[in-house]
């Protein structure tokens, strides 16, 4: 690949990563306000600063974890890198220079998407009015993804803005899932009472996957079956085994189709990702050590988006591109 291919590459592949790492932060502040309560029947927002492991920058910010300092701090915030805000300045800025690459529609919407951020308000997100301007922020992020579908042109950067977008939704599901089973789970992995029906509800609506859930599962819920759901089902969309194949089929296509030799080592971290989602199944998982494993996944995707960078942008990635990993 030229310098020049290679700098629009990783653009696309940015690009992709801030949206569905802004759609997926709306999506939780969403779930969270409408479902999410402690044991004593209060909403507790800190887990999701544990979630994007945002606890020293959040506390060197602000004093105290209150749900409107934490909304601010991810949706307002423009100094803080896992904000919703500086996604999508990040995202436009990686728009901006694929400019000749990407459609006029691609970049009209990001660019308004962008300015609408701008121009909210801390009235415009507080509690009574958060849910309606996280359902406003993700459906642009679904937009976003609409319009690309529709427009953007299917060759190397295609291949890249869906690499990016899988390894950042594979990331997400595992730090969701990590975060929230040791928050919620109940010491026997039984739901006993109302309050954990609606928490584990809760977790499956972060992931937009309750009503597929239900498809496979139309009666009954436990831990167990959530996570294994979200981990392991190859018809979920966002679960991690299909984000995983995806991965693989998409180098693999791009390796083909454009005779590219780099990316070899890129594919022996996905075939150990794929290794360890076969030769487990959630009982395994849980009875080694949930956490464990799902550490062990976030790790891997981390390597896999190291690799990727060297061997096809010539770098590894900033610290700013992977504050959230």
């Amino acid at each position: 690949m030229s310098k020049l291919l290679a700098r629009y590459a990783e653009c696309i592949f940015w690009m992709a990563r801030y949206m569905e790492r802004a759609e997926n932060l709306a999506r939780i502040l969403d779930v969270h306000e409408t479902f999410s309560r402690d044991g004593r029947g209060a909403k507790d927002w800190y887990p999701i600063v544990r979630l994007n492991g945002d606890v020293e920058r959040f506390f060197s910010r602000y004093p105290v974890a209150t749900a409107e300092n934490i909304v601010n701090f991810y949706v307002l915030d423009g100094q803080n890198p896992t904000s919703i805000i500086s996604a999508v300045r990040a995202a436009r800025e990686n728009a901006r220079t694929l400019r000749p690459w990407i459609s006029t529609e691609m970049w009209t919407h990001l660019n308004v998407f962008h300015s609408r951020m701008l121009a909210l308000k801390p009235s415009d997100v507080s509690l009574p009015n958060l849910s309606r301007q996280c359902a406003t922020i993700k459906e642009a992020c679904q937009a976003h993804t609409g319009i690309t579908e529709g427009t953007f042109y299917r060759d190397q950067g295609w291949y890249f803005y869906q690499l990016g977008k899988y390894i950042e939704r594979a990331d997400q599901t595992t730090r969701l899932l990590d975060i929230e089973f040791n928050t919620l789970l109940p010491a026997q992995f039984e739901i006993d009472s109302q309050l954990d029906f609606i928490q584990w509800h809760a977790v499956l609506r972060s992931a937009a996957g309750y009503h597929a859930f239900r498809r496979v599962y139309p009666r009954g819920m436990t831990p167990a079956s959530v996570a294994g759901f979200m981990i392991f089902n190859e018809s979920f969309p966002r679960s991690v085994a299909v984000s995983v194949n995806q991965i693989n089929d998409l180098l693999v296509s791009l390796k083909s189709r454009y005779s590219l030799r780099a990316g070899n080592a890129v594919m022996e971290r996905i075939d150990e990702v794929q290794a360890a989602l076969e030769s487990h199944t959630i009982e395994t998982v849980l009875r080694d050590g949930l956490h464990q494993y799902l550490d062990w996944l976030q790790l891997r995707f981390c390597d896999i988006t190291a690799e990727l960078s060297l061997a096809f942008f010539g770098a590894v990635p900033t610290p700013a591109q992977t504050q959230s990993q």
